[in-house]
């Protein structure tokens, strides 16, 4: 059945908050991939510089396939760059690039928030999913035992929170893998202090796509919360 408080709670804030920092993202990439950093450093170069800088040296550089597929993997100490990044020169691609180096130093200097978002990977993942599916169908156990559909809906929502919580690790992470790009750019010589402008401007784009995703996980939790009972009262 169509619900209207889904729409209006969950469906449309999500699609409106989820694309504009999708949007933002896009425009701020496109706009700084076609301008061109006047020392000519790849991205690949400007990562291994920063890992060299670090003292950093079991960590490996590869191409990755995908638009901004760009990831740093802790267990097999790999970081990624997606292909519109790994060989170009410009503002855009080494703010990508050196944000990921940014999280392979963190990596190597032991920041807690990076090792907490590690050990909530597996629970996330299995979580938000069936978390989902428990909720959705607790509700629809409500209609013949209401008592029991809202056990299943707290059972599902604190499964479901795991996603919720690892998104809010995830932004202390995301945040300071970027501070320490944009300082370490100008410090190693990677760019000069005025090119830093649009390598704030990228990542600070990037960094609303998860604030969006953990607004978006949040209102689909309070809406099963709010329609069970378990918040508000009974429906």
């Amino acid at each position: 059945m169509f619900d209207p408080l889904y729409l209006i709670l969950v469906l449309l804030p999500g699609m409106l908050i989820s694309g504009l920092a999708s949007w933002k993202v896009k425009a701020a990439f496109n706009k700084y991939s076609k301008v061109g950093s006047r020392n000519g450093y790849t991205g690949a170069q400007a990562a291994q510089k920063l890992l060299d800088n670090a003292g950093i040296h079991d960590v490996q550089i590869v191409p990755a396939q995908g638009f901004l597929s760009d990831h740093y993997n802790p267990q097999t100490k790999q970081l990624a760059l997606s292909e519109p990044v790994y060989n170009s020169t410009s503002i855009a691609a080494l703010g990508v690039a050196t944000h990921e180096a940014g999280h392979a130093i963190q990596h190597a200097t032991g920041y807690a928030p990076l090792g907490w978002r590690s050990a909530i990977v597996p629970i996330a993942h299995y979580g938000s999913s069936l978390g989902y599916y428990a909720m959705f169908g607790g509700l629809l156990l409500m209609m013949a035992s209401p008592m029991l559909g809202k056990w299943v809906v707290g059972l599902g929502a604190i499964l479901f929170a795991a996603m919720l919580v690892f998104q809010l690790v995830t932004l202390p992470v995301e945040y300071n893998a970027s501070a320490r790009a944009k300082q370490l750019v100008v410090d190693s010589g990677i760019v000069y202090p005025d090119e830093r402008t649009g390598i704030d401007k990228v990542l600070n784009a990037a960094a609303l796509t998860y604030v969006a995703a953990a607004i978006s996980t949040f209102l689909t939790l309070l809406y099963f919360l709010l329609r069970s009972g378990i918040l508000g009262g009974d429906d």
